[in-house]
């Protein structure tokens, strides 16, 4: 440990020389850097700058050249597990997070580590343990720092040159199971971050934006409005309570921002993609109906006080988890003779939205995949056009899209040139059920999974949903072109002035396209599924594109559809790759996928009674890290295969005593020998089913 510390320091000391010596290190990264499109030499915020494009104007690597990139360097990652977020690059330096917000810095040429952090977040987590995930999408860098959020809530201050802690901030209630897996966004000075829980808490949904140099708060926008009785924060959240019903504030509401903030400096903006309703059913959220606002909505909030502007509201009185935490991109575009400034979002209901930035209106609105709960918008009123039946009033409706969306928070790119968007897109339907939920004696969850429907109680079969990479034109309202790809988890996209669409998939392949025509020009396959997006950046004048590769986040829960891929997990080195136009160094080995091989209990006879009580606690405990049905997609143990859960002790001493607390298995101390033995029955139920129809949709 004292060697690595040393090595770590003489790191430092490296990267202070350099740019004292060399001239390294010149770039501020602040609103004058992040409000340019600039040359491409640096990839200095999660979408390159303020536009949140993801479009570089390099173009040494170009449709021609493209056939020629080869790995320069990879550095393998042993210790992590998801990989979901987006490396900055800055004067040579490449700052990434890792599983649980572990975060470093790197030689962007020569991939040697110059630093690491470690926010322990296991340590801090406490019972919100029992629903974090180890993702994150990503960090932010602002003149002489790098700020971080960690999956337990907080944010971090950390110098940018050494990696050391500058300042610390809870950001949530920790008696509350709230979380962070989105990347803080910067401007002016100020952080902003929101956060996740609403499907296992009474949450109500908030972004706050912090001082950069203190972490102290600036001011903070609560999204839903809370109990009149209490009276109101703001003017905004008194009118929003006039679009609700019944009770709502003792079941939070929702509309956490996990994801989805866009500054825009032309306005002095901030733009707020907000969440789902807390529980998603309405029935029970609100029962008296109403547009429940500003859920799934985009709110325009004063950069400077966080006061409301404006809003436009996606799925008024949403009750299928159709959320607006998707990117929102900002471009001038041409309407006729007038060029507008407008924003364009495509959140998980499978509408395509582009918007004047100026005033919230709505310019256009437009289905990108199969949507059967709405037939269209109508541009007078901007409101949907409801399909009858679609809010399962009747108990249940097979809906599309599912709560996955046609586009979930992958990233998707824009680029100016051929005026496309590049995104990936799902098709898959969900059904959605209440018919077996007493709505009336439904209460929020603490620390556990509750939706107000059914939720994840079943494996999903591999051949549930498709998956397309798609080349949209958001002012002819058309598919440009588009490509079949794996189910149904595809990484982000990355645009360039090379003419060129990069993006990776969930089978391992990361590969380039002819932004115009959607040809496959170049493609590597890296052994792992892909869930993060790419950069591009330069070094002395080279060209780089980097990929972190982790197979990550929430579509790992759908059972047999994730699990098909083989991404078995801690099978797989997680890594991260960069190429170049004379990258000669070989792609590492990686083993082939592996599936679980569930094991049996001769002598265990299944009670039908403990079996269906283990069914509901598994999907509300354990479903949404070891997959749904009890088929893990590689986040997680396969409990069907695991000896832990052959024996009532072992069992015990991981799940109620905690013996893999530091490996992140989360302690579920109030279990009791009812609940233990509930499970058991469960996973042994699943295990033999799968060992007797050992079919392809059944791993």
């Amino acid at each position: 440990m004292l060697n690595e510390r040393k090595s770590l320091f003489f790191s430092s000391l490296f990267v202070f020389f350099s740019a004292s010596v060399f001239g390294v290190g010149e770039t501020t990264v602040d609103d004058a850097t992040l409000s340019v499109m600039g040359n491409g030499k640096n990839w200095a915020a999660f979408g390159r700058n303020y536009s949140e494009q993801r479009y570089s104007p390099l173009t040494k690597v170009n449709t021609e050249s493209v056939k020629g990139l080869g790995l320069d360097w990879y550095m393998d990652l042993p210790d992590d597990r998801s990989l979901t977020g987006t490396p900055l690059v800055v004067d040579g330096v490449i700052y990434f997070t890792g599983s649980y917000s572990k975060t470093r810095a790197v030689d962007a040429k020569t991939g040697e580590l110059i630093w690491e952090y470690d926010p322990e977040s296991i340590k801090h987590a406490g019972d919100r343990l029992k629903v974090m995930w180890d993702q994150n999408k990503g960090l932010a860098i602002w003149k002489d720092k790098v700020i971080i959020s960690t999956i337990d809530g907080r944010l971090v201050g950390l110098d940018k040159a050494t990696g050391e802690e500058v300042w610390e901030t809870m950001t949530v209630d920790p008696r509350k199971a709230y979380y962070i897996t989105g990347a803080p966004k910067i401007f002016k000075d100020k952080v902003i971050i929101g956060n996740g829980g609403t499907e296992q808490e009474a949450a109500r949904g908030y972004v706050t934006a912090y001082h950069t140099d203190t972490g102290e708060m600036a001011w903070r926008f609560w999204v839903v409005p809370g109990n009149p009785a209490d009276g109101f924060e703001s003017k905004a959240m008194e009118m929003a309570a006039k679009t609700w019903t019944g009770e709502w504030w003792k079941m939070g509401g929702g509309g956490n921002t996990w994801h989805g903030i866009t500054y825009d400096p032309e306005f002095d903006q901030v733009l707020v993609g907000t969440g789902n309703g807390s529980p998603w059913n309405q029935k029970i959220r609100s029962p008296g109906g109403g547009d429940n606002l500003f859920l799934c909505s985009i709110v325009a909030l004063d950069a400077d006080t966080g006061a409301y502007k404006w809003h436009y509201q996606t799925t008024p009185g949403e009750t299928w988890d159709y959320n607006s935490n998707m990117d929102i991109v900002l471009a001038d575009l041409k309407f006729g003779k007038q060029t507008i400034k407008a924003l364009m979002h495509a959140p998980k209901n499978g509408f395509f939205y582009v918007i004047n930035r100026e005033n919230g209106e709505l310019l256009s609105a437009e289905k990108i995949g199969k949507v059967t709960w709405a037939s269209h918008v109508d541009l007078k009123t901007g409101r949907p056009v409801e399909v009858e039946g679609s809010r399962y009033e009747d108990g249940e409706e097979l809906v599309w899209p599912s709560a996955f969306g046609v586009h979930n928070w992958h990233a998707m790119s824009y680029n100016p040139d051929t005026g496309l968007v590049y995104l990936p897109t799902i098709e898959m339907p969900a059904l959605f059920k209440d018919s077996e939920i007493d709505l009336k004696a439904w209460r929020s969850p603490s620390f556990r999974v509750s939706t107000g429907i059914e939720f994840n109680k079943e494996d999903a079969a591999a051949d549930a949903g498709a998956a397309y990479l798609m080349a949209w034109d958001p002012l002819k309202h058309e598919v440009r072109w588009k490509h079949l790809q794996p189910p149904q988890w595809n990484a982000g996209t990355m645009t360039t002035a090379g003419n060129l669409v990069f993006q990776g998939r969930a089978d391992g392949r990361f590969a380039a396209y002819h932004a115009e025509s959607g040809e496959e020009l170049w493609a590597v396959e890296l052994g792992l599924g892909i869930s993060a997006p790419p950069v591009t950046y330069t070094v002395d004048g080279k060209q780089y594109i980097s990929l972190l590769v982790g197979w990550g986040g929430a579509g790992q829960i759908v059972g047999s559809l994730a699990a098909q891929h083989g991404w078995k997990h801690k099978v797989h080195t997680r890594r991260l790759f960069t190429f170049s136009l004379d990258g000669k160094t070989e792609i590492p080995s990686s083993p082939p996928p592996a599936y679980a091989k569930p094991v049996d209990i001769k002598d265990f006879i299944l009670d039908e009674r403990k079996v269906a009580q283990g069914k509901q606690l598994y999907s509300e405990s354990c479903s949404l890290c070891h997959g749904g049905g009890g088929v893990s997609g590689g986040m997680a143990t396969d409990l069907r295969e695991s000896p832990m859960v052959l024996t009532k002790e072992s069992f015990k001493a991981v799940l109620v005593d905690g013996a893999s607390i530091q490996k992140g298995m989360p302690r579920f101390k109030d279990y009791g020998e009812e609940e233990l033995t509930s499970l058991m029955h469960y996973i042994r139920e699943r295990a033999r089913y799968s060992i007797n129809n050992p079919s392809p949709l059944h791993f």
